[in-house]
């Protein structure tokens, strides 16, 4: 066992490395530009070991996604038993902000990161896809859960739907000037409005989150 956790971790760092000698490399010269192979020689492994690894391409710089699926999944199959989905997936989404944590959005250097992603369609297109796969996963766990199929998709499609909306926000908003800190002040309040329309459905219009000034 301990033989197999030490190759694991093995697996992960190169994982690891080689997504970030990649990032590196599409943030200086734009995702399009740059080749896997390129990427292989600076990361000092063969294009395969790449492959091996990531598949595709746009992998390589959204190369959170297998992270945040196993994490969500988590989330729903380990939460306390009688605990609404919703209870658990809004505590899971503070404790990412808690720890600054990049899926949470709110952290400096984000700017960089959605500049190069707007600037590769292949990339928005495989963020698209990645929510679409966040909805499956979800509605498959409900599925085996509860039995019914129908409720389980409509209750995935409604989370995926707030948690994109959780990470899109702040991104938005630190990407069109506003202050990380007061971004990050401001989200604990979006996550919360956000689980609260999911859990109490659409209500009188509120006032703003934030203020202009």
């Amino acid at each position: 066992m301990a033989e197999q956790g030490l190759r694991e971790r093995k697996k992960q760092a190169t994982r690891r490395m080689i997504a970030d000698v990649a990032t590196g490399l599409f943030v200086t010269r734009g995702f399009d530009a740059v080749t896997v192979a390129e990427i292989a020689e600076a990361a000092g492994v063969s294009k395969m070991t790449v492959f091996n690894y990531f598949p595709r391409k746009e992998d390589l710089y959204l190369d959170r996604h297998l992270d945040r699926l196993r994490e969500l999944e988590a989330v729903v199959r380990d939460r306390p038993a009688g605990e609404p989905v919703a209870t658990a997936m809004r505590r899971y989404h503070h404790e990412l902000l808690a720890a600054g944590h990049p899926l949470s959005g709110a952290i400096a250097g984000v700017h960089g990161f959605w500049s190069v992603l707007q600037s590769s369609p292949a990339l928005m297109s495989r963020m698209v896809e990645q929510e679409h796969e966040i909805g499956d996963m979800l509605a498959g766990v409900l599925a085996e859960e509860t039995g019914d199929e129908f409720s389980a998709r409509l209750v995935a499609n409604l989370l995926t739907a707030t948690i994109t909306t959780i990470f899109r926000t702040p991104v938005g908003r630190i990407v069109a000037g506003d202050d990380v800190e007061q971004v990050r002040r401001d989200q604990a309040a979006v996550i919360d409005r956000a689980f609260d329309v999911l859990e109490q459905g659409i209500g009188p219009r509120r006032e703003p989150l934030h203020s202009d000034g």
